[in-house]
């Protein structure tokens, strides 16, 4: 690319970002995010407290830099949850199997005869 096509392209871009630029600035949503913004800012230094302060005031188990705590604590302890056993009791021929997963032979039939959801109903969970 030449100078001067990267310089108009340049110019080009300047210009739709500054017609954009105008354009948030316009809108009252931006305006009042602005606002409270300012104002949380006013707040904190008035009370001498940082945004770290706020964040753990609000989500106590929130830790700064750490993975969110959706991931739970299998991330923390770097190995997986262990799975719970479930026991299902056919009710129709009164066989009772018990798994971890939902790769077992019998429990794949009965899925496919009754229906998942049925099926599933059967369950309980054993500890």
């Amino acid at each position: 690319m030449s100078l001067i096509t990267e310089y108009r392209s340049l110019e080009e871009n300047i210009k739709e970002l500054q017609e954009r630029l105008k354009s948030l600035s316009q809108d009252d949503k931006l305006k009042k995010e602005l606002e409270f913004e300012g104002k949380l800012r006013t707040l904190m230094g008035e009370y001498q407290k940082s945004l770290r302060d706020i964040i753990a005031l609000l989500d106590p188990e929130a830790k700064a830099g750490k993975a969110p705590r959706t991931a739970g604590k299998a991330a923390a302890t770097g190995s997986k949850r262990a799975r719970k056993v479930k026991q299902y009791k056919n009710p129709n021929t009164g066989e009772v199997i018990e798994t971890k997963g939902g790769n077992h032979k019998t429990l794949k039939e009965w899925k496919a005869k009754w229906g998942a959801d049925v099926v599933e109903g059967w369950a309980t969970l054993l500890d």
